[in-house]
């Protein structure tokens, strides 16, 4: 509920923080915005290399407003979503788990995957216009890098071909990219980032760890028994969602439904 708080601070007071936070960490936020270019060039890379070998085409303008349109509602429904998060108990109270990949996932299967990374980063940008930063950036940083972990590798293998055994696939797919990619991540670029921002000392923060669990005792034990749990529940409970209800949503979502 804090995010739903700072969605109603005067929205001079949230882009001046902003402003402030950015001028702290141009070097992370240079850093951030490559990362975003090359997923990007990813996602647009693959989906044009299918869409060549499909023969599939959206070129029509209709085609082009009835994605932007769902694009845009999408990834409202993403920044909703994301407001409402909560921790989970046996891990540090600095994650917390939220549905906001939900319409990501769903986004990226009906319209490809340069499309789920589009949803993801425009969540994003909303929460920080909207609400701002409390992580200078990092939280926000890691957010857009898992959950593209996670939906980019899934909506790449149900969009080569549209069946409900690539949508499996494809979650599972990324489920295990996104653990490993979030594990990585997190012990070499985020938690250094959060710690150099916040002027913590990297013990403390696998300390938080430790006071949950008592077998994290370094970095190792706490990308595995902290960072691994969490984005497998997170991705495993939006996959789920995902194939429970995507069929009956398609429809709404394309001119033709799904096999």
């Amino acid at each position: 509920m804090d995010k739903f708080k700072k969605f109603c601070q005067a929205p001079g007071e949230v882009l001046g923080k902003l402003f402030d936070a950015a001028k702290d960490n141009v070097g992370f936020l240079v850093i951030c915005i490559l990362i975003v270019a090359l997923i990007l060039a990813v996602a647009f890379g693959t989906e044009y290399f299918l869409a060549k070998r499909n023969q599939t085409s959206r070129k029509s303008e209709k085609l082009k407003v009835r994605r932007m349109t769902l694009i845009a509602l999408l990834s409202a429904i993403a920044f909703v979503l994301n407001m409402f998060s909560m921790p989970l108990g046996f891990l540090p109270s600095f994650y917390k788990i939220d549905l906001s990949e939900l319409p990501v996932l769903i986004g990226a299967f009906a319209l490809g995957p340069v499309a789920g990374v589009t949803i993801e980063f425009i969540k994003i940008v909303l929460n920080l216009l909207i609400g701002g930063t409390s992580t200078a950036f990092v939280g926000e940083f890691a957010n857009f890098l898992i959950g593209c972990a996670f939906v980019v590798p899934a909506s790449m293998l149900y969009y080569a071909k549209k069946t409900k055994k690539n949508a499996i696939l494809g979650i599972v797919l990324g489920t295990v990219v996104c653990i490993i990619a979030g594990c990585l991540l997190n012990a070499y670029v985020l938690l250094p980032a959060y710690s150099k921002a916040f002027h913590m000392e990297m013990e403390k923060l696998i300390g938080m760890g430790t006071e949950k669990n008592h077998l994290i005792k370094n970095m190792f034990s706490f990308v595995v028994l902290a960072v691994a749990p969490f984005n497998l529940i997170k991705c495993g409970g939006v996959g789920v969602i995902t194939m429970l209800i995507y069929k009956k949503i398609s429809y709404l979502l394309k001119n033709t439904d799904e096999r």
